[in-house]
């Protein structure tokens, strides 16, 4: 059987992505913020349907075309495993003291002059170490926008400032799941991977640092010291603030350093955050739970994790602050990566999305082309796959030979998808990354996306090194003398 790969026309590929980008273009017009929960959703459902309509007209199967979705969907599971252990999480370290602590600590040392550069650098830190830019700001990133919105500082930036720095630790980390899988995808060492990234991500970084720089310095924050002072009291009336608190977050970080998997550690640290609610806020956790017996206990620590609960304060960001949704709050975000993985498996078990690739490849006419076109790819394969584990796979395998044929190592085909694909996943709203952060951070996407100085510099810089022949790493010899196939 002929398959739709085979006969598909480039403007016959695109038209689903063009469909999806009108009617999602429609739906921020419509909707704003709001078309993250539901018409999103259906907007890549509807798109779907179409790669459907035009796979069947060109010879696919349905069973086929299922199958690739399912394929898929494996992928999107330990996703969203993950956003419902972190809403658990976030709700537990809320509840428990932790943030709020974070949060105090924060609001009485922090300048606002500083305070966006800080933020990234903080939030680098972290994620270097830990490995995750989603446990980073599930944890620090959300106190960081509750410290800025005491100050207050602008939220987008805020925002713009836990991705970059969310981002550069997931790009650069040892720990970090996508790291691990752009080395190992180009069979490029680990090691030598991360070091070839310094070269385009630490100028990105300073970039990006110089630019939240100029914004907190000429950022004027009106009332920010009576803020401050009125929200700190408020934490203080609400719940007991101890640095011993932090002791929770160091184990998180030292169970990283020995390699715990992510899963059973978001567990780990979740049960963590519910044992020190009730040692630290057992009044709070009674409170919660409606009743002073067993029950009281049982329901005051559970109804956290899994669904909204709302502490007063008498202050009203406070109050924003310390209600939480728990698992339920992921609800809505694990919806959208449903749909989106839907739309992903379709483009590709059609054969959409590899014409749509093949018809990048005719760009190349040389180093620089190559590292643009890829790029480029990344950056469709995150708008349309949704999923950049898959953006990753997809790139990866299919560049090694051009990359070969043109005298450049694995390590510049590795260092790319870093710099164009892992940090532009956040970008788009309806892929993975964009929808969690969206709903973490409690900003659409296309809200905070100006101000994601690091994301938006990187892909950039990736291509400019190649142009200015920086450090480029060609083949060895040994490499040079292995065939490479020709390119199709």
């Amino acid at each position: 059987m002929t398959t739709s790969k085979n006969k598909l026309t480039l403007p016959t590929a695109l038209l689903p992505l063009v469909f999806l980008l009108l009617l999602l273009a429609v739906n921020v017009a419509v909707f704003g913020d709001a078309a993250i929960e539901g018409p999103n959703q259906f907007a890549l459902l509807l798109a779907g349907a179409l790669v459907a309509i035009i796979a069947l007209k060109h010879g696919s199967r349905w069973p086929h075309l299922q199958a690739e979705m399912l394929k898929v969907m494996q992928i999107a599971i330990a996703p969203i495993l993950m956003l419902l252990l972190i809403g658990a999480l976030s709700s537990t370290w809320m509840m428990s003291g932790i943030v709020p602590t974070l949060i105090t600590y924060g609001l009485t040392l922090a300048d606002p002059a500083w305070f966006y550069a800080a933020t990234a650098v903080v939030c680098a830190i972290v994620s270097t170490a830990v490995g995750s830019s989603w446990t980073t700001a599930a944890t620090i990133g959300i106190a960081m926008m509750a410290t800025g919105e005491g100050l207050g500082m602008s939220l987008p930036v805020t925002a713009g400032a836990v991705i970059s720095g969310a981002y550069f630790g997931d790009k650069l980390s040892p720990l970090s799941d996508t790291t691990n899988l752009a080395s190992g995808v180009c069979g490029v060492d680990l090691f030598s991977h991360v070091r070839y990234l310094f070269i385009t991500t630490l100028p990105s970084f300073l970039i990006a640092l110089l630019l939240f720089l100029i914004l907190g310095v000429t950022h004027r924050a009106t009332g920010q010291i009576t803020q401050s002072a009125e929200m700190i009291q408020a934490i203080h009336n609400s719940v007991n603030v101890s640095g011993w608190l932090l002791l929770v977050p160091a184990l998180v970080i030292i169970l990283i350093i020995r390699k715990v998997p992510a899963l059973p550690l978001m567990l780990l640290a979740t049960l963590a955050g519910s044992l020190f609610a009730f040692a630290f806020q057992t009044e709070l956790v009674y409170q919660i739970g409606g009743a002073t017996d067993w029950t009281g206990l049982y329901r005051g620590l559970l109804l956290p994790i899994v669904g909204e609960t709302q502490i007063e304060t008498g202050h009203p960001f406070t109050d924003d602050l310390l209600s939480t949704s728990g698992m339920a709050g992921m609800l809505n975000t694990i919806w959208l990566i449903l749909c989106a993985v839907v739309f992903g498996g379709l483009m590709e078990g059609s054969g959409c999305l590899a014409r749509i690739l093949e018809g990048l490849n005719t760009l190349i006419r040389g180093r620089t082309s190559l590292v643009a076109t890829t790029s480029g790819t990344c950056g469709i394969l995150n708008i349309t796959a949704s999923e950049q584990y898959l953006t990753l796979l997809i790139a990866g395998r299919m560049y090694p030979e051009l990359y070969a044929r043109y005298d450049l190592s694995a390590r510049n085909l590795s260092r790319t998808l870093e710099d164009s694909g892992t940090v532009t996943s956040v970008l788009v709203p309806w892929n993975t990354c964009g929808a969690y952060h969206a709903t973490v951070l409690g900003l659409g996407t296309l809200t905070y996306l100006p101000f994601c100085f690091f994301n938006l510099i990187s892909p950039l810089m990736t291509i400019l090194v190649m142009r200015m022949g920086w450090r480029v790493e060609h083949l060895t010899p040994e490499a040079q003398r292995v065939p490479v196939q020709p390119n199709h």
